[in-house]
C-alpha cells in the first residue's frame, strides 16, 4: 500500500464537524447519556415515551473519538520479508470517530447506524507480529481521513419471562427495561465480536487492552472483512444463569478480503454457551465458544508442496479450495472484590488451514487482572495487566519456515518460538467521558521468529464519549 503524507489537516476538521455535531446532539436531546453522578445517584421520574413504557428510550444518539499512538523499540532484525515488522518502524496512529444513531422501532426492537470516520496504519500496513499491538488499527489504513459504515442492524428482544430488568443507557442501546428471560435476534451487519467472546476486562480497545491476542481468543477466525465487521445474523436465549449463543456470518470471498455485498456461499457457524455464577459474592462467567468457516482455503501442506515440487515459494493462493476451518475458544471472568477482576482465554483452531479472517495464531493461552484505582482514591482510573502465549500448530510452522505468507506474519524464514506478549497500561480519567490511556507491551519471538526483537511498544490512547 503507498503511503502520502498525513493529512492532519483533513484529520482535524473531520473531528471537529463530528464532535460539533454529537456534542449539540447530546447537549440538547433528553436520552443524552446521564453524567456518573447521575449514574450512581437517584434517577428523575419515569416519564412514558412514544410507546407507552416508562423509562424507555424512543432514540438517541451517542458518539466516541479514540485515537492511538504508538512507537516500538529498534530491535535485532538480521533478516526481514514482506511481513515482517520494521526493524526502527515510524511512530504510527489510528483515529476513528463514531457516531451511535438509534430508534425504536416497536415494542423491544431496536435499528441502529454507526457512521464512522476512520484515518491512520498499525505498524508496518498492520503486520509483523501475530499478536498485534493495536486494536484500533485495521488490515487497510489511509493517512486521509475516510467514511464508512460499519454497523446497521436491528435488535429484537422477545420477553420470555422472568423480572424486569433495567437496561442502562449505551452506545447501541437503548435505556429502558426488559424481562431477565428472553430471546434476542440481532441481524444486519456488525461485529462477530460485538455478541461472541466478550468479556468485562479484556474486550474492548477503546477502554481496557489493545493487543488483538488480549482483547479476542487469538485463534477466534470469526467472520469480518478487513475493517472487522460482516452481515450476518444471531439469536441469543437467555435464562437465569445460562445464555445459549448461535450465529451465522458472512466470510470474506477470500481470505483476508473486502465484503462488498451479501452472499452466503462462504460463511461461519458460530455457537456460544454461557454460565453465570457468584464466587463469596462476586459474579463470574465462563463462556464455551466453537467455531466452523466453510470456504475457499487452502491446506499448508499442499502449499508447502507444491512449492517443492515447482522450486517456488509457497502461496496458498495456489491450493485453495472449498473446505472446512473449525476451533474452540474457553473464555473466563471472575470479580474478585469490588476493584479487582481476572480473566483469561484458551483457544485453538484446526492448524492445518490457512488462517481466514483474523490473525496468524492456532494456539494461544492469555490471562490477566484489571484493577480500578480505589486504593488510591482514582476509582474511575484503571490498571490492567496480562500475559499472552501464542503459538502455530507444525503444519503452519512448515509453511512459514519455507518463506509462506500469512495474514499478518511471514518473515521469509523461520527460527521457531512460541511468540510471547506482556501488556500492562494505566487508564486515567481526566474528566467525565475523556480518559488517556498509557500502554506498554513487551513482545518475544514476534511473528514467531526467534531470530527477531524482542521488541517493546509504547502507546498512548485518548478516548472521549458522549
Amino acid at each position: 500500500m503507498i503511503q502520502i503524507r498525513k493529512s492532519f489537516r483533513e484529520t482535524l476538521l473531520a473531528l471537529a464537524v463530528v464532535a460539533g455535531v454529537g456534542l449539540f446532539f447530546a447537549l440538547h436531546s433528553p436520552f443524552a447519556m446521564a453524567d456518573d453522578a447521575d449514574i450512581a445517584g437517584a434517577s428523575s421520574p419515569s416519564q412514558p415515551d412514544a410507546l407507552g413504557a416508562p423509562d424507555n428510550e424512543a432514540w438517541a444518539l451517542h458518539g466516541q473519538l479514540t485515537n492511538i499512538t504508538q512507537k516500538h523499540s529498534v530491535f535485532t532484525s538480521p533478516y526481514s520479508g514482506r511481513n515482517s515488522l520494521s526493524a526502527s518502524g515510524p511512530m504510527e496512529e489510528t483515529t476513528d470517530i463514531t457516531l451511535f444513531a438509534g430508534v425504536r422501532l416497536w415494542r423491544g426492537a431496536e435499528f441502529w447506524l454507526n457512521p464512522e470516520i476512520d484515518q491512520g496504519f498499525g505498524f508496518d500496513n498492520t503486520v509483523g507480529v501475530a499478536g498485534f499491538p493495536n486494536g484500533g488499527a485495521y488490515k487497510l489504513g489511509s493517512n486521509a481521513p475516510y467514511l464508512r459504515l460499519p454497523r446497521a442492524f436491528i435488535r429484537q428482544v422477545i420477553p420470555l419471562g422472568g423480572a424486569e430488568e433495567k437496561v442502562e443507557a449505551a452506545a447501541n442501546q437503548l435505556g429502558g427495561t426488559q424481562a431477565a428471560d428472553n430471546l434476542t435476534l440481532t441481524l444486519g451487519k456488525f461485529a462477530v465480536v460485538d455478541i461472541f467472546d466478550t468479556n468485562s476486562y479484556a474486550h474492548d480497545t477503546r477502554a481496557d487492552f489493545l493487543n488483538w491476542s488480549v482483547i479476542e481468543a487469538g485463534t477466534f477466525d470469526y467472520a469480518a472483512d478487513s475493517w472487522g465487521y460482516t452481515f450476518g445474523g444471531a439469536a441469543e436465549w437467555t435464562q437465569d444463569w445460562w445464555t445459549l449463543r448461535g450465529g451465522l456470518f458472512q466470510l470474506s470471498s477470500v481470505p483476508n478480503g473486502k465484503v462488498a455485498g451479501v452472499d452466503f456461499s462462504e460463511y461461519s457457524v458460530i455457537a456460544e454457551a454461557e454460565a453465570r455464577h457468584q464466587w463469596q459474592g462476586h459474579p463470574g462467567k465462563m463462556k464455551l465458544l466453537a467455531f466452523v468457516n466453510r470456504g475457499n482455503m487452502a491446506s499448508y501442506q499442499d502449499a508447502v508442496q507444491l512449492g517443492l515440487a515447482t522450486g517456488t515459494t509457497p502461496d496458498v493462493a495456489l491450493v485453495r479450495r472449498f473446505g472446512s476451518r473449525s476451533g474452540l475458544a474457553l473464555n473466563l471472568e471472575q470479580e474478585l472484590s469490588s476493584d479487582i477482576g481476572v480473566f483469561a482465554r484458551l483457544s485453538q483452531n484446526g492448524g492445518s488451514k490457512e488462517t481466514y479472517e483474523f490473525t496468524d495464531i492456532n494456539k494461544s493461552l492469555s490471562a490477566g487482572l484489571s484493577l480500578k484505582g480505589d486504593r488510591w482514591g482514582r476509582h474511575d482510573d484503571t490498571v490492567g495487566v496480562a500475559a499472552v502465549v501464542n503459538a502455530l500448530s507444525n503444519d503452519a510452522r512448515d509453511y512459514f519456515a519455507a518463506g509462506g505468507l500469512g495474514v499478518l506474519v511471514g518473515d521469509g524464514a523461520l527460527n521457531y518460538g512460541p511468540e510471547k506478549i506482556v501488556e500492562m497500561y494505566y487508564s486515567l480519567r481526566l474528566m467525565a467521558h475523556v480518559a488517556l490511556t498509557l500502554d506498554y507491551q513487551h513482545v518475544t519471538n514476534p511473528a514467531y521468529n526467534r531470530d527477531r526483537g524482542p521488541v517493546a511498544f509504547y502507546g498512548i490512547r485518548l478516548h472521549a464519549d458522549y
